[in-house]
Parts: structure tokens; sequence; C-alpha cells
């Protein structure tokens, strides 16, 4: 379908459109009524302005400021990272503002979905066995275990992986804790029946070290071994995994409410549509999943700089608004302790698909928490205990992030995309494309086309189409791209001294 219009005003104080579609210079293309000459060549997704924006003025995108003009800025002219400039700096002080926050309409909605439930009363989606390393050395070792299980065990449980990742040893302090929380919280998400744990055993994350962190467990589902103490560790390996599904065959779905739900919100190959098309969309969803009782997740910290104060005034109350003034400038200051620029942001590949500045990433990126009340912070590794909306620490790394919300407990993710990403996670990634040319380019990649709604369909229309894709992936009758190309990994942070 070809778009409806040339170009898009988001907000009615906005002093720039942005294009639809690739406009050549000296056309004339109308926006909210009004025509408009361009100067220049606009590449799609790229921002013209619609009147003239004096040297120093701000630049108005989403109702907010995206940065200031370096220059005067004619009527027409594209505007982008030549004539204009973030206006952030360093931490700030903030105050608690209580906004408005909106509900999605329920009427009609379905809220039920076919999951596996678990003994702490969490549903998983998938009923999976997953066999995870506590350090890095063992990781071809659980590859080879999950190669040989899926021959020997094939179709007695939805699937058996491994995920090898980059840590466990020769890590010391905030490191290596935060590496044990995370495998901690892996280990305990609803998606996994049961879990594997493969220890070289003389690492600094051993199991001597790790059990303690990992607290009580089903001994029945969870079993571990220490490579280094066993003759043939893959035998060993395939023998525990037996014992394992013979538990998990006894699972069997079940009819669950939504609201057992926790869903993670990721942005990768972001486009100056990700913010109009598929990020608000996503924040339909997730006020509709948070006024059923269920939760949210929005992680990628540096892309909440410089509209931080949008969702701190949608902060529960003034510990919860607290609790978000920490997470904003103790992320601000571990760039500050490496001397890094904090408005470094956006990437490359963010300035080609027409995103300028921080400012403009982050009010389109943050649309992806919709309106709803923001109930908490999370720390890494810490599993979601309150419904709502949850904001979690974390760099904007897709890797690194997608972990983290793994992490939280979440049992599947939307993952928004201009211009395409395969990456994927140990639970099931809708990927949601923003703009319709991404969406038939890459089939593989891509779940949901969020671009239909610069072509004509209803805003309701597409969120009760995106709506029915997650609760269908929810009760195993679809399968996302990423669990069909085996796109599955987990990226765990690092901040410190590696011996």
């Amino acid at each position: 379908m070809k778009a409806l219009y040339d170009a898009v005003q988001i907000h009615r104080e906005d002093n720039v459109a942005v294009a639809v579609r690739p406009l050549s210079q000296g056309c004339q293309v109308t926006v909210a009524g009004q025509a408009y000459t361009l100067q220049n060549e606009i590449p799609f997704g790229h921002k013209f302005a619609l009147r003239p924006i004096a040297q120093g003025e701000r630049v108005v995108k989403y109702g907010h400021g995206i940065g200031y003009a370096l220059q005067p800025i004619r009527t027409g002219e594209w505007v982008h990272v030549h004539n204009v400039r973030t206006s952030l700096s360093g931490q700030l002080n903030y105050a608690y503002e209580p906004a408005a926050t909106c509900r999605e309409d329920l009427d009609g909605c379905p809220d039920t979905f076919e999951g596996y439930f678990r003994s702490d009363g969490s549903v998983g989606i998938r009923n999976e066995l997953w066999i995870l390393p506590t350090v890095s050395c063992v990781n071809s070792t659980v590859s080879t275990i999950a190669q040989e299980a899926r021959l020997r065990y094939a179709g007695r449980c939805d699937g058996i992986y491994a995920f090898p990742h980059n840590s466990g040893c020769s890590q010391l302090g905030d490191d290596h804790l935060i590496t044990q929380r995370l495998l901690r919280s892996i280990v305990k998400n609803p998606n996994a029946g049961g879990v594997l744990l493969v220890s070289l055993g003389c690492e600094n994350n051993n199991l001597g070290e790790f059990l303690p962190v990992l607290g009580p467990v089903d001994e029945a589902r969870v079993k571990w071994m220490i490579a280094q103490e066993t003759e043939d560790e893959v035998e060993h390996a395939l023998e525990l995994i037996g014992q394992i599904l013979d538990v998990m065959e006894q699972d069997h779905r079940q009819t669950a409410p939504a609201s057992k739900l926790r869903l993670g919100f990721k942005c990768g190959g972001s486009d100056a549509f990700s913010g109009i098309t598929a990020n608000p969309l996503c924040g339909r969803i997730s006020d509709r999943l948070t006024a059923l009782g269920g939760t949210a997740v929005l992680t990628e910290v540096p892309e909440m700089f410089g509209a931080e104060q949008l969702l701190m005034n949608r902060a529960a109350d003034e510990e919860v608004f607290q609790k978000i003034v920490r997470l904003i400038n103790g992320f601000k200051q571990y760039y500050m302790d490496y001397n890094q620029p904090i408005y470094e942001n956006p990437s490359p590949g963010n300035r080609k698909g027409g995103i300028t500045t921080l400012e403009e990433k982050s009010l389109g990126c943050i649309q992806k928490g919709g309106g709803a009340v923001v109930t908490d912070t999370l720390d890494y590794g810490q599993q979601c205990s309150k419904p709502g909306l949850n904001l979690m620490t974390g760099p904007g790394n897709d890797s690194v992030s997608l972990t983290d919300l793994l992490a939280a407990g979440v049992q599947i993710i939307i993952f928004t995309t201009g211009r395409g990403n395969p990456l994927g996670s140990a639970v099931p990634v809708i990927k949601v494309a923003s703009n319709s040319s991404l969406y038939r380019r890459k089939p593989g990649w891509i779940d949901f086309n969020a671009g239909e709604l610069l072509e004509g369909s209803s805003s309701d229309e597409v969120r009760d189409q995106l709506w029915q894709l997650l609760l269908d992936t929810a009760s195993g009758r679809y399968i996302t791209r990423n669990e069909e190309q085996n796109n599955r990994e987990i990226m765990i942070f690092k901040n410190g001294v590696l011996l």
C-alpha cells in the first residue's frame, strides 16, 4: 500500500514535519492543510522545517524540544545533524509534578491465554529446558549438550536450548554479583520448565558460590553438574536432562488471565518512524496489559535521557519518583565515571534513519511505555514484583537489554525496529517494523507491520491485531521469527575489572 500523505506533523506545536517517503528539492508537499516548498532533498524519515527557526531556537517534535538550531533554518529546509544540536548536559535536579495517566478501553478485549502454571504462581508461555553455563569456559560444552539432547529427547518438551554467555570468571565486586543475580533470575524465568546448570569447577562463579545466590529451587526441575568432576560430561548431562524431562512432561497448558503476563519492550535499529508508528503502538499494548493487571517493563535508560521528566511525572507516588531519579542520574554517573559524553547517542544507523539528537530518540523510545502509572524500578537481575509499568536499569545495547528483560521475568518481548535486527532472546521476541518497506524486505526477521498506520489502518485496528498476536504467541499458537530462526542469545552486563 502507498502512504496516504507525503509528510506528517506529529504534534500541533511541532515546527518540523517528517517525510513519509523520499521528497525531492523544489517539490511542494501539504502538511496539515498547508503547502510547503522544499529547499533540499528530504530522505525518507527525515525532518524539514514548517516555519523559520532562528539560530538558538528550540526545534520541536512530539510537542517537546529535541535540540536547538545551530544556524537560521528556512521553511522547507532539511533539519538534521548539520544544523541541530542537543540541549542536554549532565545530571539534573528534578521535581515531582504528577501528571494525568491514561487507561485503555477494555470493552470486548480478549483477556486470557493458554500457559503453563508454575509452583511460584507465575505462568510460562513455553515449556522449555534451558542449559546454562555458570562460566563462559563451558560455552562449547553446553552447546554440544543441547545439540545431543535435542536428538535424544526430541518432542518431549517445547525445546531444549543452551545459552552461552560472556561471564562467570575473573570478575570482581559488583560485576561478579550482577552476573550471579542475572543468572539466578534467568533460571527462575517461568518459560523454563527445567534448567541444567553446567559449571567448569574452578571459576569464580562456581556452584559453591552460586547456589546460595540461586536460593531454593525445585530440584526435580533444576539440576547442576561440574564438568571437571565427571569422566564424560556430555553423557552425564544427558542423564540429568532425561530426569528433568520426566517431570516436565507432566506440564500442560491451562487458561490463564492476561494479568499473568510480564511483557518486555525493546527497540533496536530505530528510525524516525519508530516513534511515530511502532513505539506508540507498543504504548497502547502496554496500557492495555497494565489496565488488565499485568506487568510491562521498559529498559534502555540512556534512551530515556531528555524525556525522563515525562516518566517521572507518571510515578505512582513520591517514593517511586525518587527511585526513577536515582535510576536516571545513576546511569548518567556511570558515563561520567568513564569520562564519556552522556549524550553520545543516537547511533550512526539512527542518524541515517532520520533521528538527530538523543532528545528526539528518547521521546520516541519512551512511547513504548504508553501513558500508564510507573509502579516500580528494577536493578540488574531483579525480578518484577509489582504489576504496572516498571522501569529497569540497563544500557541501550540490544543484547544486554534483552538479557536484562529476560532476567526481570518477562515471558515475551516486543521489539520495534525501523532498520531491521535479527537478534533474539531466550523468550519469544515479536519484531515490529515501523515501516512497510522493512516488513516486506525482511520477512524472516519481522512478525508485525506497524507501517500500516501510515497507510490508512486505524490505530485501534492495528492495536487489536498486535494484541491478538501477543495472546497467540503466549498460547503457543504463533511461533515468532526469532524462534523459527533459532536466534536466541544472552549477554551479561560488565562494568569493572577483568582479571
